[in-house]
């Protein structure tokens, strides 16, 4: 393991950081915020993701890697020693996915949805981005949002207005939504409803 790049340099502080970035992202959907870590976990695992990951999965928390990520043996390595999660094939089976590659994103329906009774067990998906700022390409209005509020976002996959049409429609049922870019992170709960056609 001496090869293996570090994790958080002070684990309590840092993941509470980086938790409460999380949740405001969550509570302001569609608005970026600033997402600071000095992690540099193995390519193409970026800091960014590498944060949410070492913050909020663990041995209770299966992850599920998309095909850019588990082709480096070096993340998976990384992610499991900083974690202790254990990794998943089936993405309906992981409390978190990881997408390094965002236009490659499976449809949502792959991944846990959560059930009437327990909304809460559904996948969060947490998506690597280049682009992430405020833009009119998509709108959303919702709880949270006081006034409609536009985001960018690129790249992403074919279909995906659709998909978040979808995603609204199952509520309480669906999965959340957590993009990152360099030091900014956007989160689009389910309870996101995108203004447009479907």
């Amino acid at each position: 393991m001496a090869d293996l790049a570090p994790g958080f340099a002070d684990v309590a502080l840092d993941s509470q950081a980086v938790f409460r970035a999380c949740m405001n992202a969550l509570a302001r959907p569609a608005l970026p915020q600033p997402l600071a870590t000095e992690l540099a976990p193995p390519a193409p695992l970026t800091p960014e993701l590498a944060a949410l990951a070492l913050a909020m999965a663990d041995h209770e928390a299966p992850l599920w890697l998309d095909a850019a990520l588990r082709g480096e043996p070096g993340v998976r390595r990384y992610l499991a020693f900083h974690t202790g999660a254990r990794f998943v094939e089936d993405p309906a089976e992981a409390t978190f996915a990881l997408i390094g590659d965002a236009a490659a994103c499976p449809p949502f329906e792959r991944f846990a949805l959560g059930s009437d009774e327990y909304p809460d067990r559904s996948t969060t998906l947490l998506i690597a981005v280049n682009r992430l700022e405020a833009a009119e390409e998509f709108v959303f209005t919702g709880p949270g949002i006081k006034e409609p509020i536009g985001l960018g976002i690129a790249p992403l996959p074919s279909g995906f207005r659709q998909q978040l049409h979808a995603n609204a429609a199952l509520f309480p049922r669906g999965v959340d939504l957590i993009f990152t870019t360099t030091r900014r992170i956007a989160a689009l709960p389910r309870s996101s409803r995108l203004i447009g056609e479907a």
